[in-house]
């Protein structure tokens, strides 16, 4: 899914104008925290070995060089998470037009649910602080755990991957699901059913992001292909063939509505 918002994105360039510049200027405020984080490691490794300043010299700096891989570990997961929160409600407007223009591209939303800019923007802030709060205490025993040598530098890192992974596809997905009238809470049992489409994409997004300037750059075609593994796991066609079919069904049922006398679901009261 990834990679066919990448190739939407790279076809339309407008849709790379106009996820870019979010994208930038919280990558600047990212990338100043991180120069931060690398220039105080030192410090902040012995802050966190307290406990080790009575060990002897060796297991001291054992200690304090797992603390800093922990610390490293734990802060990267936590900024892939919050970059992405932060992003989509500095962006939300350009977001928002991303995701429309690809929902239209392959048959547009049915019965589509319009909020406006601030009940949206509410919403959106809402999801990405409880996410946020989730990121935080499953990166915490992961904090820990990154201690436990071997195990924190090999299984955990990989186990972080895959949580990330998956809180970035949930949050990812905000912006179609709400199109649709869906919360959080709907966009969880949703991407549940389908585990391992929103696992491989939300993992290709949380291993590109860890690239240098990849979470700027990817930004725009990460919307877009979470727009489409939204239409995917909600049964929608993400092919221009399947919203053709998809569109000629419509057209039948339409018809076949008038014709018995056009009674609607409306008019039944449903």
């Amino acid at each position: 899914m990834l990679a066919r918002g990448l190739g939407l994105v790279l076809r339309h360039p407008k849709l790379l104008a106009l996820g870019l510049l979010p994208a930038l200027i919280s990558g600047l405020l990212y990338g100043t925290a991180l120069f931060f984080l690398v220039d105080y490691l030192p410090e902040l490794s012995a802050t966190v070995t307290w406990f080790a300043d009575g060990w002897s010299e060796w297991a001291r700096d054992v200690a304090r060089v797992l603390g800093g891989i922990a610390l490293v570990g734990a802060s990267v997961l936590f900024g892939v998470l919050t970059f992405t929160a932060v992003t989509l409600l500095i962006g939300d407007p350009f977001y928002e037009r991303i995701s429309e223009l690809v929902e239209d591209e392959f048959g547009g939303v049915a019965g589509e649910v319009e909020v406006g800019f601030w009940p949206s923007l509410r919403r959106s802030l809402v999801d990405s602080l409880r996410l946020i709060g989730l990121s935080i205490l499953i990166g915490i025993p992961l904090f820990l755990l990154g201690f436990v040598p071997v195990i924190g530098q090999t299984v955990i890192p990989v186990l972080a991957g895959a949580i990330g992974g998956w809180l970035l596809a949930v949050e990812l997905t905000g912006v179609p699901f709400q199109r649709r009238g869906q919360r959080l809470r709907h966009r969880r049992v949703v991407l549940a059913k389908n585990r391992p489409l929103a696992l491989g994409f939300g993992v290709a997004v949380f291993c590109c992001f860890l690239i240098p300037l990849g979470a700027v750059l990817l930004m725009p075609a990460a919307i877009a292909g979470a727009t489409l593994l939204a239409r995917k796991t909600l049964g929608q066609p993400v092919s221009a063939g399947g919203s053709v079919q998809a569109a000629s069904a419509g057209a039948s049922v339409n018809a076949a509505g008038a014709g018995s006398g056009g009674v609607t679901d409306h008019q039944l009261g449903r």
